[in-house]
């Protein structure tokens, strides 16, 4: 049955960081435990909300200990530090990793029998609501401030779990493109992509919906005429990609996605390669491989995407119109096309392939894979 779990509040554009103070004041909350990266802090990134914090007379610590692809280590010592903080909520600046990892902590503290992390994957039967969370994006990609999803990195296993778990959400998300301007272009251009893969399969995926379906494709329209401006630095690019990626996360948070990111998730764990790099490689081909599944899906797609005379197009053209325009769209913001150009390797392919299927992405797939189509499927871009 379609469902919807969205924040209870989200703020948009620049500036709206200050709605923070507002809302701890209102909520009646003691002392905050902040969850990032160093080089966010390093950056100032993180001094733009505490300055404000500092102002307010607020208190917090900050665990900065996050890295790219947060670990089930990483998550056990934000556990603990929030414990010798003796705080009472969270503050999650940064882009998908502190938010994944932030999530992680607060559904421990709140359902201590999840201590071990690893059985928080799939959908974990947790009792209680996460630590509250306000979650305030630094990339314009991973929509972590607005979903039920988070990543955590099975360092001894090699491998990435997904955990999907309501009682995850952040309370308030807070998405200020301030916070995201100084992003590099490259990471623009990954995070972007990432955002249209996440509308793209949050479309087709086999749970999609008339509500999810009119959000991903507008978050389809927001990002592909957003994406370039904001990898080239203009303001209006980076506040339309701030709104197209909330947008898609929206959508893709309730429906689940699809095999692009099912086979995306093992490079993370193998290679450490960048989330949003490994599905802008992978959603050309994989689209391909799922065109015929998709109905009159793949028009839709390219009509948000700007192809013109969509309509007059047969099926097949304009499946095909989808898939290059979105080709177009990484190659343009300077994404590799191979998956060696990233460090893969051929003799890991089986591996990777079973961890693919294990996925719990995999099984929104609109297309049902078998382990050989993914092994075809990973070869074909090496």
């Amino acid at each position: 049955m379609p469902r919807m779990i969205l924040n209870e509040t989200a703020y948009f554009g620049a500036g709206t960081r200050s709605e923070l103070v507002a809302e701890v004041q209102r909520r009646n909350y003691n002392k905050a435990l902040i969850v990032t990266d160093k080089v966010l802090v390093e950056a100032g990134i993180v001094s733009k909300v505490t300055d404000l914090m500092d102002e307010a007379g607020l208190t917090y610590e900050i665990f900065d200990e996050v890295m790219p692809n947060p670990t089930i280590e990483c998550a056990l010592g934000g556990i603990e530090a929030f414990k010798a903080a003796q705080a009472d909520y969270l503050v999650a600046i940064g882009g998908g990793s502190p938010q994944d990892a932030c999530k992680a902590i607060g559904i421990v503290i709140a359902n201590p029998e999840f201590a071990d992390i690893r059985s928080l994957e799939g959908v974990a039967d947790t009792r209680n609501a996460s630590v509250p969370i306000i979650a305030l994006g630094t990339t314009a990609g991973t929509a972590a401030e607005v979903t039920i999803n988070y990543v955590i990195t099975d360092l001894e296993n090699r491998r990435k779990f997904v955990c999907v778990d309501p009682h995850d959400i952040p309370q308030v998300a807070i998405i200020d493109s301030e916070l995201m301007a100084s992003m590099p272009k490259a990471l623009k251009a990954a995070t972007g992509m990432d955002a249209l893969t996440h509308a793209i399969e949050g479309y087709i995926t086999q749970a999609a919906w008339e509500l999810t379906d009119a959000l991903h494709l507008k978050a389809i329209e927001i990002i592909s005429r957003s994406l370039r401006a904001s990898v080239a630095g203009d303001p209006e690019g980076v506040e339309g990609m701030a709104l197209g990626q909330y947008v898609a996360g929206m959508g893709f948070s309730n429906v689940g996605l699809g095999l692009v990111h099912g086979m995306a998730h093992p490079l993370g764990a193998f290679y450490d390669t960048p989330h949003g790099v490994a599905n802008a490689i992978l959603l050309p081909t994989v689209m391909t491989y799922n065109a015929g599944y998709t109905d009159e899906k793949y028009r839709d797609i390219a009509r948000a995407m700007g192809v013109t005379g969509v309509d007059s197009l047969t099926l097949a053209e304009a499946r095909k119109a989808a898939v290059d325009a979105v080709q177009q769209l990484s190659t343009d913001v300077g994404i590799p096309t191979k998956l060696t150009e990233v460090g893969v390797l051929a003799h890991d392919v089986d591996a990777l392939s079973d961890s693919a299927m294990a996925d719990v992405c995999t099984g929104g797939n609109p297309r049902p894979a078998t382990l050989e189509d993914v092994k075809a499927l990973y070869r074909a871009l090496l």
